[in-house]
């Protein structure tokens, strides 16, 4: 068994050698294609660290991967991935679950969960689930549950106490529920549009 080990971290640590020697080939490689080439624009990288915690304004950092914990408020990231948690988080693109206590509020794209009292995605494509006193999005194919729930497009469910929607597939269940571009555009407990 001890030869088994040894033979296994021999072979792992033979493997890591090979694939730093072939990255540094091809680094070296498009080195040289580069020289005869006008410089490029420079690249986007993600940020380094798996957690990262934005106070106030200050630094504008990359894109995000991992855990941003917002403390009063997001940094100007254009895409985040993975977990954004305290009191209010923004983002252009979003990817992962938005917990924080004010607002969430995503731009242009969000797959994933939001959570608080204010959710905003109202020009946003977002496929996922809202919940919250106050939710909005411009496109969603999803969930939404609250006191007041606003919708574009939506192919889904709405659960509140005032559902509002322009075009919806699918049901809507609370005290005044709206359907603009419905037959029945308004209906009480349940609206259904399909």
């Amino acid at each position: 068994m001890k030869k088994l080990i040894s033979l296994a971290a021999f072979a792992a640590l033979a493997f890591a050698a090979c694939a730093q020697e072939n990255a540094a080939a091809e680094e070296n490689d498009s080195e040289e294609l580069t020289l005869n080439e006008p410089p490029a624009a420079p690249q986007k990288h993600l940020a380094a660290w798996p957690a990262f915690f934005a106070v106030s304004e200050l630094p504008e950092t990359p894109d995000l991967v991992g855990i941003r914990i917002t403390i009063p408020f997001s940094t100007k990231q254009e895409s985040v991935t993975g977990f954004d948690i305290g009191l209010w988080g923004r983002s252009q693109y979003f990817e992962g679950i938005q917990l924080n206590i004010l607002r969430n509020d995503v731009k242009d794209e969000l797959s994933g969960f939001q959570v608080g009292l204010y959710n905003s995605a109202a020009q946003a494509d977002m496929l996922g689930l809202q919940v919250g006193l106050w939710n909005e999005v411009g496109t969603l194919r999803g969930f939404q549950g609250g006191v007041v729930n606003t919708v574009g497009s939506m192919h889904g469910i709405q659960v509140g106490l005032i559902n509002r929607a322009e075009e919806l597939y699918g049901f809507q269940l609370g005290v005044i529920n709206v359907i603009r571009d419905a037959e029945l555009a308004f209906c009480p407990i349940v609206n259904v549009g399909f």
